[in-house]
C-alpha cells in the first residue's frame, strides 16, 4: 500500500530531473494516425515509458499477481488503462478483450517477455495479435547512462537522479493476416530483434555501452 501511494510521486519528482533524447518519433505519429496499434518494449524498461507516455489512455496487459497489483495502481495514476492477465492466468480473457480494444483503434502496450521472463523472450502471442488484427507493432526501446538495477529476472531498471535517457521508436512491423505459422515465427523474431537493435541505439545515442 504503501508503495502503492508514494510510487507515482517519487516517480514524478525523479522523471523531473531526467534528461531525454526522443528518436523514431515519425513512427509513433504515424502510428497514432492509423487505427490502432501495438506498442512492444522489454518489461525491464517500464519505468520511463510510464512517465513517458502518461495520460495517453492506452492499455496496458499486466499480470494477475500481487506484482501486477501494485503495477496497476503505478498504471493508473498516470492514466493508463489496464488488461489484466497471462498465459498462465485470465490469459484467454485477457486475449478477448485486448482484440476488442484493437478492433476499436485503441492501442495496446505489451511486455513480451514478461511476466516471468527469461529475460528478452518471446512466444509467437504479439505477432498472432497483430495477425489476428491486421495492426502493427511499434517496437519500442529506451536506454539510460546510469540506473539502478533490481535483482529480478528482468534487472528492473530506475533511472538514477539526473540519468541520461534515450527512447527510441521503430518503424511499423506488419503481419499478414493470411501467414502462417512460419510467418509468425519469422516475425517474432523480426519485433525481438528490432527491439535489442532499438536498446543498442539508445545506448549508442548516450555514449555507453548496452546493459544486458
Amino acid at each position: 500500500m504503501l508503495l502503492r501511494s508514494v510510487g507515482p510521486q517519487a516517480l514524478t519528482w525523479l522523471s523531473g530531473t531526467w534528461k531525454k533524447d526522443i528518436a523514431g518519433l515519425g513512427h509513433l505519429d504515424a502510428a497514432l494516425a492509423g487505427n490502432g496499434f501495438l506498442i512492444a518494449m522489454w518489461h525491464g524498461r517500464m519505468i520511463v515509458p510510464v512517465e513517458a507516455f502518461r495520460n495517453c489512455g492506452w492499455n496496458v496487459l499486466v499480470s494477475p499477481s500481487e506484482d501486477g497489483d501494485l503495477s496497476e495502481g503505478m498504471l493508473q495514476r498516470f492514466g493508463f488503462k489496464v488488461v489484466r492477465g497471462s498465459s498462465s492466468r485470465g490469459g484467454a480473457r485477457a486475449l478477448r478483450e485486448m482484440l476488442a480494444l484493437l478492433d476499436t483503434g485503441a492501442v495496446v502496450v505489451i511486455t513480451p517477455d514478461g511476466p516471468r521472463g527469461p529475460m528478452h523472450s518471446m512466444n509467437p502471442g504479439l505477432a498472432w495479435m497483430a495477425r489476428a488484427t491486421g495492426r502493427p507493432v511499434i517496437p519500442f526501446g529506451n536506454a539510460v547512462d546510469r540506473a539502478w538495477h533490481l535483482g529480478s529476472w528482468d534487472r528492473f531498471t530506475i533511472p538514477k537522479v539526473g540519468a541520461r535517457i534515450a527512447l527510441t521508436y521503430g518503424a511499423p512491423i506488419h503481419v499478414a493476416r493470411t501467414g502462417g505459422e512460419e510467418e509468425l515465427a519469422r516475425k517474432t523474431e523480426e519485433i525481438r530483434a528490432a527491439l535489442l537493435a532499438l536498446e543498442r541505439e539508445s545506448f549508442a545515442r548516450l555514449g555507453v555501452e548496452p546493459d544486458f
